[in-house]
């Protein structure tokens, strides 16, 4: 089920990519529209990774620095048969944490000093295995291109407003047919679908992660305690990292001047539902 929810997500912000490119330019707005995935894509692919990393200022940490993360990190990646991802560590007190990466050969885990000093053993194997889990569920390559099409569309519909406000095309033609009203509310419409796909899809993954890395330890009540004192802090300790990064994290950063409409449309699904969930999951310890 919830692969096909992803499935039924991504294909639904395609449609709307090419959609809007038809109304933009006909076909060869649809070829545009998928010239612009195709670049945003390759971009994602390969980069999105080292800018995550670079935009949120985390630095490469060794072993000898970190002993403690390396021991957790290498026994749920063991037990998850996944490669040892690069582990960096964010200078904040603000704790949080965030994997990126095209594929499990080429991750990344970064976690912030505040998330280093906060959590007991067990919140932070909970929170690595969430981590590790969107590794193993390509999470991240999946919600770099469902980021990538969400900003062509966007894009898209900019060039087409632009477009109508200086003439582009017969408006006479288009209101002979019936297509010009249609069209104008396509152009301003298609952008807030596109968001909306696009952090449904980010949602439908944390519950994933949440769920797989419950699974993973063969007990969901590291991560509980890890998610409520994530929340209780990231109340009240302001983040650095940027809003463009912020998808990643494993709860939403503060960023001072939070409102009741930017948590409408969140990248990421309550805590207190996500705590609800992991409690009602059964969840069987590995023999």
């Amino acid at each position: 089920m919830k692969v096909f929810r992803t499935a039924f997500l991504l294909t639904a912000l395609t449609l709307v990519l090419l959609t809007i490119g038809g109304a933009v330019g006909g076909r060869n707005g649809m070829t545009i529209a998928l010239a612009f995935a195709a670049v945003g894509n390759f971009i994602a692919y390969f980069f999105s990774d080292k800018i995550a990393l670079m935009s949120s200022g985390a630095q490469p940490v060794s072993r000898e620095e970190l002993p403690r993360l390396y021991e957790v990190m290498e026994r749920l990646a063991a037990k998850a048969n996944l490669p040892v991802p690069k582990l960096y560590v964010i200078p904040e007190a603000a704790p949080n944490a965030f994997a990126t990466g095209r594929n499990p050969s080429h991750a990344s885990v970064a976690v912030t000093q505040g998330l280093m000093q906060l959590m007991n053993d067990e919140e932070l194997e909970g929170v690595i295995a969430h981590e590790l889990s969107h590794v193993r569920n390509y999470d991240i390559l999946i919600s770099s291109i469902a980021a990538t099409i969400a900003g062509a569309i966007t894009h898209l519909a900019f060039m087409g407003r632009f477009a109508a406000i200086f003439g582009y095309g017969s408006s006479r033609d288009n209101d002979r047919e019936g297509g010009g009203l249609t069209a104008l509310l396509m152009l301003f419409l298609a952008p807030f679908a596109a968001m909306l796909l696009q952090m449904g899809l980010s949602r439908q993954r944390e519950y994933a992660a949440d769920e797989t890395g419950a699974r993973m330890i063969g007990q969901p009540y590291g991560l509980i305690s890890a998610l409520q004192k994530l929340g209780a802090y990231n109340q009240r300790i302001p983040s650095n990292i940027p809003q463009t990064t912020s998808a990643l994290c494993i709860v939403k950063p503060l960023f001072g001047g939070g409102s009741i409409f930017s948590s409408l449309f969140s990248t990421h699904p309550p805590l207190e539902d996500r705590i609800a969930a992991l409690r009602e999951l059964t969840v069987t310890r590995p023999g």
